[in-house]
Order: C-alpha cells, then sequence, then structure tokens
C-alpha cells in the first residue's frame, strides 16, 4: 500500500518536472533501487538488511552515476558497470554467508 502510494507520488513528481507524462522517463531506476539495497548489505536471498546500508548503497550508487555521466560514458555501458556492481556484492554476500554457515 505504502509502496503503491510512493510510486503514485513519484510519478506525480516526474511529471510535472517534466511537463507531461513519459512512459519511458524512468527506465532503469529499478536497477538504481536494487543496486542500492544489495550494495547496502541486503541479501538477495532473503534476509535483512538496514535502512542505513541501504542509504549508504544508494549514495554509491548515486556517486558511480554522477561520475560515469561527468566522464561522457555512454548509456550502455553505465549499465554494464551498474550490472557489474550488482554482482560483485551478490558474490561478496554468498562468499560471506558461506564463512558464517
Amino acid at each position: 500500500m505504502i509502496t503503491a502510494m510512493m510510486a503514485g507520488i513519484s510519478g506525480m513528481i516526474l511529471a510535472s518536472r517534466l511537463y507531461s507524462g513519459q512512459p519511458n522517463a524512468a527506465l532503469s531506476y529499478e536497477l538504481d533501487a536494487i543496486a542500492a539495497a544489495v550494495l547496502g548489505g541486503t541479501s538477495l536471498n532473503g534476509g535483512y538488511g538496514t535502512v542505513i546500508g541501504t542509504m549508504i548503497g544508494a549514495l554509491t550508487i548515486g556517486v558511480i552515476n554522477n561520475g560515469m555521466n561527468l566522464m561522457n560514458v555512454p548509456y550502455f555501458y553505465q549499465m554494464v558497470v551498474k550490472g557489474l556492481v550488482i554482482l560483485i556484492a551478490v558474490y561478496v554476500d554468498v562468499r560471506n554467508k558461506k564463512k558464517r554457515g
């Protein structure tokens, strides 16, 4: 319920900034959200994560996005880098779980 409400508010804010409704305006935001959560320590296999960790992950993804934009990296390669960051974070998470378990 809260997620749907926040998605609606986000859509209204985005539409007001673009002065129109664009269906393709926020295509890669879900990848950024997943990457932020995984970088923050949330396991994709279930379990728990922290709000602080997710905020640090979001900050890290924002810095990566901004840095690649400033370096004029093409969009395709930006998506590849974000995918690699997710893969590395998942690998580290799985490796840490094997050490603990």
